[in-house]
């Protein structure tokens, strides 16, 4: 079995993970839990998203958090945009990447960012064209890549037509999001196979939900598809609120644990990890399905003599 070498590990917890939570999450402890994961070793954190506040409450302090995080070097601090407004104010906050969201299907787009398809890709080329004089890149993301509450199963051709667009107008990368949990491993496979034969140089990345509980078989899918980037939030909280009956995206400090124990690096210390899982938990308050947090990693049990 083939493996990449390392992977990269994008923590989204601090956004997605956060963005549904009903009670605000003070400012502080969004800046600890970004700070613990920055210290723990995690190459890329979305911080926060810059949305309406009366869209998102949650993310009311958008600025604040980026000027308060302790920025650590070689990490990429990236913020959710949707539309031009959003992107100006996350590149005066200096994010250091915008992410942009798509979907593949036209209910799930009007029901998460009240446009069309065409619409969101208008502005997603606004906000390339924003941030290029800054060099601040731009990364797509297209949810509900392998399925949608509304309009069900989705086909290869609805994901491409949305990647080609997203590539037209220079996204840097793009990354294919089970927005509820449905894909399975043969399907991921089947998905990334296609998309790599489609465009050979996009840089790819994939971002699970574990609602039916096959988050990390289909991150071993995609591992041996040849994906090297993941998102995962930590704890395992969030939730897309427009996607009835989803639940938490992958679990990072369970995924890390995973590609541990299969000797695939990451540049995390799982233990630091863990720790940062512990004031997500605690921030929000409830129950968190961090396997992690419950078991703890394998027992080092001394050598036998």
């Amino acid at each position: 079995m083939r493996l990449p070498d390392r992977v990269l590990v994008t923590d989204v917890g601090p956004r997605d993970g956060l963005q549904s939570e009903p009670a605000f999450i003070p400012t502080e402890r969004k800046v600890a839990i970004v700070d613990a994961l920055s210290a723990a070793g995690v190459g890329r954190i979305e911080v926060t998203s810059f949305v309406s506040p009366r869209a998102v409450p949650q993310m009311a302090d958008a600025e604040a958090v980026l000027a308060r995080i302790a920025r650590a070097p070689g990490v990429r601090y990236s913020a959710l945009v949707p539309n031009a407004r959003g992107a100006e104010r996350a590149l005066a906050a200096r994010a250091d990447e915008l992410n942009v969201v798509t979907s593949s299907t036209e209910t799930m787009n009007q029901r998460n960012l009240r446009m069309t398809i065409a619409d969101s890709i208008a502005a997603c080329r606004e906000i390339v064209r924003l941030a290029a004089p800054a060099g601040v890149p731009v990364a797509g993301v297209v949810s509900t890549s392998f399925g949608c509450p509304y309009e069900g199963p989705v086909t290869v051709a609805q994901v491409f037509a949305v990647v080609e667009r997203l590539v037209d107008v220079g996204v840097s990368e793009v990354s294919l999001a089970d927005t509820i949990g449905v894909a399975n491993p043969r399907q991921v496979e089947a998905l990334v196979d296609a998309v790599r034969a489609r465009w050979p140089t996009l840089v790819l990345g994939l971002h699970f939900h574990d609602t039916r509980g096959l988050g990390l078989a289909n991150v071993l899918a995609g591992l041996q598809a040849g994906v090297a980037r993941y998102d995962a939030s930590v704890a395992g909280v969030g939730a897309c609120p427009f996607a009835p009956g989803a639940t938490g995206n992958i679990c990072t400090e369970d995924l890390v644990y995973m590609l541990d124990e299969l000797g695939v690096a990451t540049g995390v210390d799982l233990a630091a990890l863990i720790a940062a899982a512990r004031l997500m938990r605690d921030a929000v308050g409830h129950d968190v399905p961090s396997r992690m947090l419950r078991a703890g990693p394998r027992p080092q049990l001394p050598a036998a003599s």
